[in-house]
């Protein structure tokens, strides 16, 4: 890997480099998924059947596109028992980390009859997508699924690519019916999302839709937005480790390159305090590429977006952890949860030698649905509130407003909002 001093002007470019990842920069492809959207729109079912058989090969239809209760069992057959039993392991751990997130209903009275609150409401209904074709990832289907389970939405459609025998995954059908999802249809890419957003005379309408996809999917996110809620438009996967002399520079190694391997844009980043551990990181780097099985693909992404910065100081290293605003932040320092009070802009936090970034991807609980590109500035990982609405609650007695009734008509009369302040005057006149 390519070492660097750190300093503004290497963050800067590594930061405009950064941002060439997201999916805003992909506006050439936002005229096909238009049109792939307006046709869904126009056309329903028609339309999804169509683009099924022209991009995943299937032949989808009426009757077939909602996945069975057959199949379901068929999957339950081919899964092996141990990976059944992880999966059950895993949700087990994120049921239980999301119920600490579970909001509830309020109210607050007083004694002159003034009562407010909020209520707490589930969306009715979500729509989650899972990637299909090469990427695989049941986990997602756990991150994407649980949390709205917990937050009490009360139906889950799943919509998926089938491969070109029209079948699903085994391991993502179990991983869906273990968490809760309801219904299940085999249409993938931006006519999924259409569909969803949309409805069809298969697939229903739903309020929001969640889980990672292509450049296809994630734009055609972006468009429904305001049609839908959507969770979020993510891009390439990244991690940043922040490490001191006290690191072992081949566990940093292999962290960096857990996330390499996701994707050619992915990014891994190490940003040291510590000259010599960033040589011996780079070396360990190399050997790890040559025996790992995605070489290619993680080759390539280090070419790119591969980086290790030498920072002169622990504050220098803390500053730009905090620029960069990564998606999975490891910190391996000498005091690791002193340094992560410092950290203001990061998806997940990984504190010391044994808490890798696959431990929040599988198993520990936390959701690993987290903001990229630098987002984590502004945005947080995929949670129980992403599955909810607040409605506020406001209830007065004549008792309570008679006192202050004055004052917001003069404050509606100030805005020049005349209808405003009658109603309010109209009822206290004589």
């Amino acid at each position: 890997m390519r070492i660097l001093q750190l300093s503004n002007e290497t963050k800067n470019n590594i930061l405009e480099d950064l941002l060439k990842r997201s999916p805003n920069s992909y506006g050439e492809f936002e005229s096909r998924v238009a049109a792939i959207i307006d046709q869904v729109r126009e056309k329903g079912d028609e339309a999804i059947f169509s683009y099924t058989k022209q991009f995943d090969g299937a032949d989808i239809n009426a009757q077939n596109i909602l996945v069975t209760k057959e199949e379901i069992e068929e999957a339950y057959e081919t899964v092996a028992p141990e990976l059944l039993d992880v999966i059950r392991k895993a949700l087990v751990n994120i049921r239980e980390y999301h119920e600490k997130q579970r909001q509830y209903s309020w109210f607050d009275s007083k004694d002159n009859g003034i009562i407010l609150g909020q209520k707490v409401t589930p969306l009715q209904r979500v729509g989650v997508y899972v990637p299909g074709g090469k990427a695989v990832y049941p986990s997602s289907v756990l991150m994407n699924v649980l949390p709205a389970k917990v937050a009490g939405v009360e139906e889950i459609v799943m919509t998926t690519p089938p491969g070109k025998d029209g079948k699903i995954c085994a391991s993502t059908l179990v991983a869906a019916t273990e968490a809760g999802v309801d219904k299940i249809y085999k249409v993938g890419g931006a006519q999924a999302i259409a569909a969803l957003a949309f409805g069809t005379e298969s697939v229903p309408k739903v309020d929001k839709i969640v889980g990672p996809g292509n450049i296809y999917v994630a734009l055609a996110k972006k468009a429904v937005f305001g049609h839908v809620s959507i969770d979020s438009i993510a891009g390439p996967s990244e991690i940043l480790v922040l490490a001191d002399e006290t690191a072992d520079p081949r566990f940093v190694a292999a962290d960096l390159l857990s996330q390499a391997e996701h994707d050619e844009m992915a990014s891994a980043i190490l940003v040291t305090t510590s000259q010599k551990l960033a040589e011996q990181v780079s070396v360990e780097v190399d050997q790890f590429v040559a025996q790992l099985s995605r070489k290619e693909i993680i080759q390539k992404s280090l070419d790119q977006y591969g980086y290790i910065l030498v920072a002169e100081n622990e504050a220098d290293a803390i500053q730009a952890a905090n620029d960069i605003a990564s998606e999975h932040l490891e910190i391996m320092m000498k005091d690791p949860f002193t340094v992560m009070t410092k950290i203001r802009n990061a998806g997940a936090i990984f504190l010391g030698t044994y808490s890798s970034e696959p431990l929040g991807d599988y198993f520990a609980g936390p959701n690993h649905v987290l903001p990229t590109n630098g987002t984590a500035k502004f945005f947080s990982a995929l949670s129980v509130d992403d599955f909810i609405k607040k409605s506020s609650i406001i209830s007065y007695s004549r008792e309570a407003l008679e006192p202050i009734y004055k004052d917001i008509v003069q404050f509606a009369e100030c805005e020049q909002l005349t209808a405003h302040a009658n109603s309010i005057r109209v009822r206290f006149e004589d």
